[in-house]
């Protein structure tokens, strides 16, 4: 018969509220439409969950295969509808595209998530076309952003515009294109979890 010290009992303890703690709790929801950019989609998702991120992937209108702007077909976890019963996220994402950002313009019930996301004072996210959507919402006016150039004549008249690859004014990050996108989703992992967090993910990415 094997005896425990409670020495051993309390060490173990010990370590296991330490590893509790340190375990992220921190949520993202990161939307997909037909004519997503699948780049800026996949790499974002794939970021913020190395970052120990519960992330949910999902499809504006349903969780169907989505067909993105370079026809590769991303299979959401749900839809938007479904998702949101697991709310509220710490960030919610739109990845570009110009077709998957129009369909995010249009979204009358994206458009309501989004503004209860930022009363609320949780990060709103989006990337290269995407940040037309948040015009189209009403979303962070007057705040420092940035878009895929080109697209800021469409922004001017409601904010100031960076040409910088990822713009963080409180609750709002934005970012440029495909080409920023891992430094729009290690700013996202350094937001919600730290910056200690955001550089080990960046070095094991050989980034």
């Amino acid at each position: 018969m094997y005896t425990i010290s409670r020495k051993l009992i309390s060490s173990g303890l010990s370590r296991f509220k330490h590893y509790r703690i340190n375990m992220s709790t921190k949520s993202a929801l990161v939307l997909v439409a037909e004519g997503s950019e699948e780049m800026e989609c996949v790499i974002t998702v794939d970021v913020l969950r190395r970052g120990g991120i519960n992330v949910t992937l999902a499809g504006l209108d349903s969780n169907n295969p989505t067909k993105c702007s370079r026809d590769v077909v991303v299979v959401p976890d749900k839809s938007v509808d479904e998702a949101m019963k697991s709310g509220p996220y710490d960030a919610i994402v739109l990845p570009g595209g110009l077709a998957g950002s129009k369909a995010f313009s249009a979204s009358t019930s994206l458009g309501k998530i989004l503004q209860e996301q930022e009363k609320s004072g949780k990060i709103v996210a989006a990337i290269c076309a995407a940040p037309t959507a948040f015009k189209s919402h009403g979303i962070g006016l007057g705040k420092s952003l940035t878009c895929y150039p080109g697209l800021e004549k469409e922004l001017l008249s409601s904010y100031k515009f960076s040409e910088n690859k990822v713009v963080v004014d409180g609750n709002l990050i934005t970012s440029r294109g495909p080409g920023t996108a891992f430094d729009f989703a290690l700013t996202l992992v350094e937001e919600l979890v730290g910056k200690e967090k955001s550089s080990s993910v960046r070095k094991g990415l050989l980034l």
